[in-house]
């Protein structure tokens, strides 16, 4: 599916508030309620709007511990590994990488204890490097990066 300017502007608007109502997204891109919903729908139907979400204030949840973990295999054999990442609720991303590891984490605790045994698991498959966030200086929202 190739987008035009009018999805991209759709997407800005969703990710802005995924609970605008049709009609009032379609005023502001001079388009019927009706309109944008069939684009919202192709959109959906073709993958492009995988799922809406929503942002928390983690440390408001007593989630304030954000480590960034950088894994070492000891195994070619990745299968264990990430069936180990999709079951542990305290990552919060996963990437395979080229470059320095195999993967890097993030993983959001609310304590050092659980962040420790966490930290223990992962030596099950591979060795570590860990890194402690200080502050979150920026959350952006990966429209402002394409170029419409």
């Amino acid at each position: 599916m190739e987008l035009d300017n009018i999805d991209f502007q759709i997407l800005r608007l969703l990710s802005e508030n995924s609970r605008i109502q049709w009609k009032d997204l379609g005023e502001q891109i001079h388009m019927t309620g009706q309109a944008v919903g069939n684009r919202i729908k192709k959109l959906e139907e073709n993958g492009v709007i995988k799922a809406y979400s929503l942002i928390v204030d983690e440390m408001k949840l007593g989630l304030p511990y954000t480590a960034f973990v950088i894994i070492y295999m000891k195994t070619a054999n990745h299968d264990s590994f990430i069936r180990f990442i999709n079951d542990r609720n305290e990552i919060v991303e996963a990437h395979r990488v080229s470059g320095e590891g195999c993967y890097h984490l993030k993983i959001k605790v609310n304590s050092q204890e659980l962040l420790n045994l966490f930290l223990n698991k992962i030596l099950d498959y591979g060795n570590y490097s860990l890194y402690l966030s200080i502050q979150e200086i920026k959350q952006h929202n990966p429209l402002t990066a394409t170029i419409k």
